[in-house]
Parts: structure tokens; sequence; C-alpha cells
């Protein structure tokens, strides 16, 4: 297992001495990192500490409209490292809700107080030779490359889990519901949106791998969910073959305790930054797919 690199004792006191707008009010997340890498003329290891989620900074978010899984959840900014949350279990199976409240799914859920915890996401990037020198360069390799890497590190982690387990992954839900994806996908789309309201939700998200979303762009579905109220978020991270609908803003909330850092540790960059996910309802996603090419 490789060894993380930390910071020395010098580099941490130059970070203290000359971070200038930690909270991004005016900077970028690259132009902040550049700034204080600068400020180091021996060549020392830097650490900047970040009072944001540098997943949600990356700078293109800003003029294009491409959704991560992130920007399909309700954010709340916490303090602590362990938030009390209610989650609801269901029952065992489902049918079709019936048109009174006692035969609807909902009128038997368990509510239980639970416990989220955050968990850090990281990732490491090589510096190419003479980027330490050139702050411009630097600035925008942080926001433009290292950034997008940590934002599919996230994307990861919110679908697939977290090695310590303390996000467990909206595909690794076991109460998720299942079902196969066959013929038109823009049909089998809308039909599983209906689906996901069975148990009381509203769909509001789709996360699907971007052949499929393109696929969607073609036949003419996008807009049509797009006025729906629905959000298509496109990833690597999710498997072809598969499209996971859900009541996301209602079913889980991300944590986000505003705590993040970028450092220049030996030749590489690191990245890092802190989230959490308190799932509520895990039975308000609905998961396509395994049998489609």
């Amino acid at each position: 297992m490789a060894t993380t690199m930390q910071p020395s004792a010098t580099a941490l006191e130059v970070t203290r001495q000359t971070l200038a707008d930690p909270s991004l009010t005016r900077r970028s997340p690259g132009e902040e990192f550049a700034w204080a890498v600068a400020q180091e003329k021996d060549g020392a290891d830097v650490v900047v500490p970040i009072r944001a989620h540098l997943t949600a900074s990356f700078p293109l978010f800003a003029t294009r409209p491409r959704y991560t899984v992130r920007h399909l959840l309700k954010v709340a900014s916490v303090s602590d490292r362990t938030l009390a949350f209610v989650r609801e279990a269901p029952k065992a199976g489902y049918g079709a809700a019936g048109n009174t409240y006692a035969t609807t799914p909902e009128s038997g859920f368990r509510p239980s107080v639970e416990y989220a915890e955050l968990t850090e996401m990281s990732v490491t990037v090589p510096v190419p030779d003479g980027l330490r020198h050139d702050p411009a360069l630097l600035a925008a390799f942080v926001d433009y490359r290292v950034l997008v890497r940590l934002g599919v590190v996230e994307n990861q982690a919110l679908l697939h889990g977290t090695a310590d387990h303390r996000i467990e992954g909206l595909l690794n839900l076991p109460e998720i519901r299942r079902a196969p994806l066959h013929g038109d996908l823009g049909a089998a789309l809308t039909e599983a949106a209906g689906t996901v309201e069975e148990t009381g939700g509203s769909c509001d998200g789709i996360v699907v791998h971007p052949a499929h979303y393109w696929e969607l762009v073609r036949d003419g579905y996008l807009g049509r969910l797009g006025e729906a109220g629905i959000k298509v978020s496109r990833t690597r991270m999710m498997p072809r073959g598969q499209a996971l609908l859900g009541d996301f803003r209602a079913a889980v909330t991300l944590l986000d305790p505003g705590n993040s850092s970028l450092a220049i540790v030996g030749d590489a960059i690191e990245a890092r930054t802190w989230a959490g996910l308190a799932v509520h309802l895990p039975q308000h996603f609905l998961l396509l797919g395994g049998d489609r090419e």
C-alpha cells in the first residue's frame, strides 16, 4: 500500500502565514493555492486549507450544464464529524400503492435514528517540471485538471461507496429497488420514473453513463425530462447498461463541513475534501439494468 507523504512543519507554518482567501470569496482554489506556493521560495512542501468543498468549485460548472452526482443532492453544512439523522426503513417487498393512505408503502415505514460520519476523499496528481514556479499556469492546472479528477473520485464514492464504508454508495443500498432495462432507453426511464413515485417520492434525478446520456439527447428525451424537473447526471462511474433513478433530494443529504485542502508534497499535488452522506429513504431509489449493452 502506498504511503501518503506528509507535509513538513515548515510547510504548515508557511500556510498559516500566507493564506489570503481561504473561503474563496474572491479567488479560485487554484489561484489561492498558487499564491501560497509562490510565497515559499525554498521548494518546501506547502499545505493550503480551503474552507469550501473543492468538488463544487470546478470553474466550468458556472458555464455549462453538466451535472455530477452531487448536483442531484441537497447539501447541508455541518460542523460535527458525526451527524444524527432519521432513516425510514421500508417493509420487505413492494406493490403498487393503493388509493388510501393505509395502502401506501410509506404508511408502514419504520423510522429510526442513525448516524452518518464524514470521510475524506483525495486525489494525487504529478507536478510537471516547471509548474511550481509559474503561478498562473499552476492555478489553471489545479482549477481545470486537479479538481475535475477529485470530482471523479467523489462520483465514485457517492455511487459505489468508500473503502471505510462511511459512505455506503447509492448503488449498494440494501433497500434499493431493482428492475430490468429493456427496449427503448427513454421509454424505460419515463416508465421507471413513475415507479419511483410508488413509494411516495418525486423522481427528480437520473444517473447514467455518458453513452446513454447522449442517446437521450439524440432521441429528444433529455429536454422532456428537464421539463418534468428531472436532472440527468452523466458519469463514467455509472456502469453502462444501468440507470439510477430516484428522489435524490428527499432521499439523501450530502454533508459538507467546508473542509478541504490543496498541497504540494514533493513532486505531487494532493487535493483533499471531506464529506458524508445521510440516507433517509433508500427505497426512493430504483436501479434499472444489467441486461443492456
